[in-house]
């Protein structure tokens, strides 16, 4: 199960990829600024992974008036993740979690997927600006979403 609400959220630094090339993405450069919505989902090119992605784009205003930044995690790579975002015009920021650390550490990571190995499964965490996970999910099944009402109204409680 993943981690639970009130633990330390485990810092990482995954790389993201867009039309710039390869940067960092890293949990902690939001601490003290801002709160993070952290989104575990299993593989890009999905339909479930892309109809999540793509509300959470057309959401994104939501989560910019809470102050909140939004990042989503996959075991896929950086490349897959870039192609993927600019043919269904995914607006937020997708980290890859290649080597399965970060997913590992949230405690999210399955063990196989309808035979395909070890992804991450559907989770979402909400993480404060001291780095203190205040919300935490894994859905019953990767065809599950998170409860993203439930995600805003965490949000709108934290400064």
């Amino acid at each position: 199960m993943a981690l639970s609400v009130g633990s330390k959220a485990p810092d990482f630094t995954l790389k993201s990829k867009n039309a710039d090339g390869l940067r960092d993405v890293t949990l902690s450069a939001n601490f003290g600024k801002k709160n993070t919505v952290l989104l575990f989902f299993p593989l890009a090119f999905t339909g479930v992974c892309t109809q999540q992605m793509c509300d959470v784009t057309a959401g994104l205003g939501s989560y910019a008036d809470v102050n909140a930044e939004v990042i989503a995690v996959s075991v896929d790579s950086p490349f897959a993740q870039e192609a993927w975002a600019a043919k269904e015009k995914i607006g937020i920021t997708i980290a890859s979690d290649l080597n399965k650390t970060t997913a590992r550490n949230y405690e999210v990571l399955l063990d196989d997927l309808i035979g395909l190995g070890s992804v991450s499964a559907r989770a979402a965490f909400v993480i404060d600006k001291d780095g203190v996970i205040q919300y935490s999910e894994q859905t019953p099944t990767p065809k599950d979403l998170p409860n993203s009402e439930a995600i805003k109204a965490k949000l709108a409680t934290l400064s």
